[in-house]
């Protein structure tokens, strides 16, 4: 074999060596490039779960305070109410007071105000006692709601 055809034949190896090496960087730089993309991918919707979920539970929140607020509104009224009654009653009772015509009878009078008085007391606190209770409850629902889709979520993710 002459030197020029092994000149040749070294330069024909030396060149299917370099292209056999462009040819594997280009197959690596695209493995990367894929992977790369892939992990972008999934860094996205990672972040778009994530402002989804904080999303969820601003909302639950504010949900939360619109039951409040509606609660506390509903029980000012039903204080209003029974003070007013209260007041009308107690106009009553005086009215009725000023009609009687022995001592005993207007401790007769008195006695039963009282004994109602003392009724209506009872029943109006067990009766505040519940709605503020069942108020509680519906104010904590979408939070606790909330709670146990976040538990359900990342006890799956992990």
């Amino acid at each position: 074999m002459t030197t020029k055809a092994k000149a040749t034949e070294t330069v024909a190896a030396a060149k299917a060596i370099a292209d056999e090496g462009f040819a594997n960087a280009q197959k690596g730089f695209e493995q990367a490039q894929a992977a790369l993309q892939e992990n972008i991918a999934k860094a996205v919707k990672a972040a778009e779960e994530f402002v989804a979920f904080g999303q969820g539970n601003v909302e639950a929140f504010v949900r939360a305070g619109q039951i409040w607020a509606a609660g506390v509104q509903d029980l000012g009224k039903a204080m209003v109410a029974t003070t007013q009654a209260s007041v009308d009653e107690s106009v009553a009772n005086a009215k009725a007071l000023a009609g009687v015509k022995s001592v005993k009878e207007a401790v007769d009078l008195q006695t039963q105000f009282l004994k109602v008085a003392l009724e209506k007391a009872v029943s109006e606190s067990q009766k505040l006692s519940e709605t503020v209770y069942k108020l509680a409850e519906q104010t904590a629902a979408p939070i606790t709601a909330r709670a146990q889709f976040a538990v359900e979520k990342f006890s799956k993710a992990a």
